[in-house]
């Protein structure tokens, strides 16, 4: 009887236990579903093209992207009757050209241009590329789109949406300044690196990403397709000083899109100096940014990821020092650790349990954002993939700390102490650095 009444105790704890932590991760899951299982058609798809604000879409291309004719296409399909898309190379050479050529002889009634030439105003090369685009842009509000990224037919009205608001009487204290998507990867290539990719941007990424921008506490915007008024970028800079109280004042000294060319993350700067320097929010829209993710490299994986790290270690060092307690190997530990002494928990249980939680939450994610389940024919693949991800992010991360070279389309750089770059140097290893001659002066020996 003493043995049972101990084993139905050990059991009631362990079911507060288990309690707490559905309750902890269960937030992410109504979020995703919330945000993104019910996709309204916006009422601007069928309106009067002088009825709704024009759009500019601004599409820098380089090279031969993965699936770049169907993500092309996707801005040409868009639902919206008032938009121009302008499409922008640094060089006429470039190989993107013809694709763009022929979907604009496909679609002869879009308003479509393309851009050729760069004009260099910093280290950055996407911002270089869009300069000239951006200048010449017919409308106020501009869509920055990538051209790795394919979008639904209807996000710019339902964007356009987002940005503008319902008419209302009362000004909300804070304007919407811009309008983000969450990136969600598709895989061509099936490579192990391409597939670990898949798995991070699809789950952990996507789940911290809509829980941060729900919380907004701070600006946090990955650049893969935004929506923002160039009136609003022509005021600000990048210092992320807030501007004097005036509606119509702007930072001194250069601003609009030229002043981020300094910057890796131009992206991440553009939304931070909206938020910080003119006091405006933004706001998650509840389309995706479909990823697509070509032929990516274990090495490559890895490399990517440490890029992104050094460069939010130089712009929010207490927040990037905090990242590792957010992935499932550490949590994992101290959950373990804590319920173990707390509340003589085995620690296999825990861990699996865990495991188990954090799996459901990742997949159920996962299928908010796709619009459906994982697929049985690839399930295997992406759960190795995750696991890859999940044991992979500890490492990473420390590899990521000590260092702030970065490596981005060919071209080195270093991460400067306020999240600005410049091109790095070449140099050689350590050891041929150290076999390198002094400039000593000779001395004669008199033989």
């Amino acid at each position: 009887m003493l043995a049972y009444g101990a084993l139905a105790s050990w059991a009631a704890r362990r079911r507060e236990s288990l309690t707490a932590c559905s309750a902890l991760y269960s937030p992410f899951r109504r979020l995703s579903r919330k945000r993104y299982r019910l996709r309204p058609r916006s009422p601007l798809a069928n309106a009067s093209a002088s009825s709704v604000p024009g759009v500019s879409i601004l599409r820098p291309l380089k090279g031969l992207d993965t699936n770049l004719y169907e993500n092309l296409e996707s801005t040409f399909t868009q639902e919206y009757p008032n938009y121009e898309l302008l499409l922008s190379v640094a060089d006429e050479r470039d190989q993107a050209l013809p694709v763009a050529r022929e979907l604009m002889t496909k679609y002869p009634h879009v308003n479509c241009r393309i851009v050729i030439g760069e004009e260099v105003v910093g280290v950055n090369p996407k911002v270089n590329n869009l300069v000239r685009s951006y200048r010449e842009a017919a409308h106020d509000i501009l869509w920055v789109i990538d051209s790795n990224v394919t979008v639904h037919p209807g996000t710019l009205a339902r964007s356009v949406d987002a940005l503008v608001g319902p008419p209302s009487t009362t000004p909300p204290k804070r304007r919407i300044a811009l309008v983000h998507h969450v990136p969600f990867a598709l895989v061509t290539e099936p490579r192990i690196g391409s597939r670990i990719e898949e798995a991070f941007l699809n789950t952990n990424h996507a789940k911290m990403y809509i829980a941060i921008n729900t919380a907004a506490v701070d600006s946090c915007v990955m650049g893969k397709s935004n929506l923002y008024r160039r009136s609003d970028l022509e005021r600000v800079n990048g210092s992320l000083k807030p501007i004097p109280s005036s509606n119509s004042m702007a930072q001194p000294g250069p601003c609009g899109l030229p002043a981020f060319g300094r910057f890796l993350a131009e992206d991440n700067m553009i939304a931070g100096a909206l938020w910080h320097e003119l006091g405006d929010r933004h706001d998650l829209a509840c389309d995706v940014a479909r990823n697509v993710v070509g032929n990516m490299s274990l090495s490559d994986y890895v490399l990517r990821r440490a890029r992104w790290i050094r460069v939010r270690k130089h712009m929010v060092l207490v927040a990037t020092l905090l990242e590792p307690f957010t992935e499932s190997v550490v949590l994992s530990i101290i959950c373990a650790t804590s319920l173990g002494y707390l509340f003589a928990v085995p620690y296999w249980i825990s861990i699996c349990v865990h495991f188990a939680l954090w799996v459901y939450v990742d997949l159920d994610v996962y299928a908010s954002l796709a619009g459906h389940p994982l697929p049985s024919n690839v399930r295997w693949q992406f759960m190795s993939a995750w696991a890859a991800r999940e044991l992979l992010a500890l490492p990473i991360f420390l590899f990521a700390m000590f260092g702030s070279e970065v490596e981005w389309r060919g071209r080195k750089y270093r991460v400067l102490r306020n999240g600005e770059v410049a091109r790095a140097e070449p140099s050689g290893s350590w050891f041929q650095r150290f076999r390198v001659p002094k400039d000593y002066e000779p001395v004669d020996t008199g033989l």
